[in-house]
């Protein structure tokens, strides 16, 4: 009898302590999320507020950061007068920076398609179509904006 009072003493104990050091050690603390830079040049882009979101990347000024050069690209393509060449320019530099940058291969497949230049935005594709082994939205939207532009003649659209 006192052998399993003595066991059930030390179980009580070895659990107590067990969950104390548990409570006391709930695993690394993670630092909290650094906050998005480029929060609001995104929130003006979704506003298809292009000059805004250009002046908001400016400001930013993250050069080497691929979705920098990436949003960049997008806003000059997509502004009221669209800059081609400086979309191409920070497109090709976010996929210097990041190759696999799924975003700037389909917007610059886009580009290429608003530009006529069908065998790039191919290309573009056929790189998406081996990064993305699921499928991504990415490579949905750039092989539907082909199929339109070659249904359109090979003429570039406003829809891309």
């Amino acid at each position: 009898m006192k052998t399993i009072i003595t066991r059930a003493l030390i179980t009580g104990t070895l659990l107590f302590a067990g969950g104390y050091a548990f409570a006391a050690d709930s695993g690394p603390s993670t630092p909290p999320p650094a906050p998005d830079k480029l929060s609001a040049a995104r929130t003006q882009i979704e506003a298809k507020n292009w000059t805004a979101a250009i002046a908001e990347l400016k400001r930013v000024n993250d050069t080497g950061s691929a979705d920098w050069n990436n949003l960049m690209g997008y806003s000059l393509r997509k502004g009221p007068t669209p800059d081609f060449a400086g979309a191409e320019k920070f497109y090709n530099e976010a996929l210097r920076i990041d190759p696999r940058h799924r975003g700037a291969l389909e917007y610059s497949g886009e580009l290429y398609l608003q530009t006529g230049d069908l065998a790039r935005a191919e290309q573009r594709l056929a790189t998406l179509d081996k990064l993305c082994t699921f499928g991504c939205e990415e490579y949905d939207d750039l092989k539907k904006a082909i199929a339109r532009y070659k249904a359109n003649g090979s003429k570039a659209s406003s829809g891309y």
